[in-house]
């Protein structure tokens, strides 16, 4: 069983996606962004299976992909922001690696800004992303291995950050090293 070398998990505009890609080349591995993966096996964007298929089967989708992740992959994995809302997700991110990228709401609705490819901020956006880090908050906190804050921080800071904070780098992992 391969084991991921970090989870990224956070709210949306937290950072998981650029965060992720910039951790990986760092580590010289790959990285699993579950929600490119998603759309990838749906064949059609996340907004899209929202709209056509509703949440429930989204969720399902996101479920099957999260766990297949931490089960198999051995590099970086950045997990969409409410797939941690999933009790079986939170009991298999507890042998991980887990990194909660925190963002402040004013960087967060700055960063999603009038996205209308997040289905989940329909509407008023800043409304509905303050309402969903409020709700999700604590599962980040909670599931949390280390916490990193990526406000008003450049990804290699916070790349550096999460390099210091991982518990035994595998051998194939010497870009780490600075």
């Amino acid at each position: 069983m391969a084991r991921a070398i970090a989870v990224l998990i956070g709210s949306p505009g937290s950072g998981k996606s650029t965060v992720g890609e910039a951790l990986a080349r760092r580590l010289d591995t790959d990285l699993l962004c579950t929600d490119t993966e998603i759309e990838k096996r749906a064949g059609k964007p996340i907004s899209d299976i929202f709209i056509q298929d509703g949440e429930e089967h989204f969720r399902a989708l996101e479920r099957e992909v999260v766990a297949e992740g931490l089960r198999a992959w051995d590099g970086v994995i950045a997990v969409g922001g409410g797939a941690v809302l999933n009790e079986d997700t939170r009991k298999d991110l507890v042998d991980h690696h887990v990194v909660y990228l925190q963002v402040d709401f004013g960087e967060a609705a700055k960063r999603v800004g009038m996205d209308v490819a997040r289905p989940l901020l329909a509407g008023n956006p800043r409304t509905q992303l303050r309402k969903l880090l409020n709700e999700r908050l604590p599962v980040y906190e909670g599931l949390a291995s280390v916490t990193v804050p990526t406000t008003d921080y450049h990804p290699e800071e916070i790349v550096d950050t999460i390099v210091s904070s991982l518990p035994d780098l595998p051998e194939s992992t010497g870009k780490a090293d600075k």
